[in-house]
């Protein structure tokens, strides 16, 4: 027999909701964005080096075509991390924190290479991220206590 909805239990899924909301910290919400931004910018770069080889501009084009693609599935595989740690999906995380590492040792060899612009914004972006990705709030929602995820189940 169908049963028609009332107040009260619209109310119950509308809290549903906004609970889900409030259970992602912003912590949270600003790692996912800085891999996001990550990602985006991978394409680009990605982009700029297959419009430069198109045009003719590159000295190897053996070289820089696969790099176009290397780039561009990059810039996925970012980007589906930061999906995932949206969505509040505990395996997310690793993948951020390696990048980050990763980004930090680019920037490492930028430093010692004199482009010291790049490696102080690069590395400065890269610390930011393991800040919100490792911070107390973000860990406590990806991993709740085995209590408390019992009760949420």
């Amino acid at each position: 027999m169908l049963r028609a909805e009332g107040p009260a239990e619209q109310g119950t899924k509308e809290a549903g909701y906004s609970e889900a909301v409030s259970r992602r910290p912003i912590t949270l919400l600003l790692a996912a964005v800085c891999e996001g931004l990550l990602g985006v910018l991978l394409f680009i770069l990605g982009g700029y080096v297959l419009v430069n080889t198109l045009l003719g501009n590159a000295t190897d084009v053996n070289f820089a075509l696969p790099l176009a693609v290397f780039a561009f599935g990059g810039s996925a595989a970012l980007c589906y991390v930061a999906w995932g740690l949206f969505h509040l999906k505990e395996w997310a995380r690793t993948p951020i924190v390696l990048t980050q590492l990763f980004a930090l040792v680019i920037a490492y060899y930028l430093w010692t290479s004199d482009q010291v612009h790049l490696s102080l914004g690069l590395g400065a972006f890269a610390v930011l991220t393991l800040l919100f990705v490792l911070a107390p709030p973000t860990t406590a929602t990806l991993f709740p206590p085995e209590g408390a995820a019992k009760k949420q189940r």
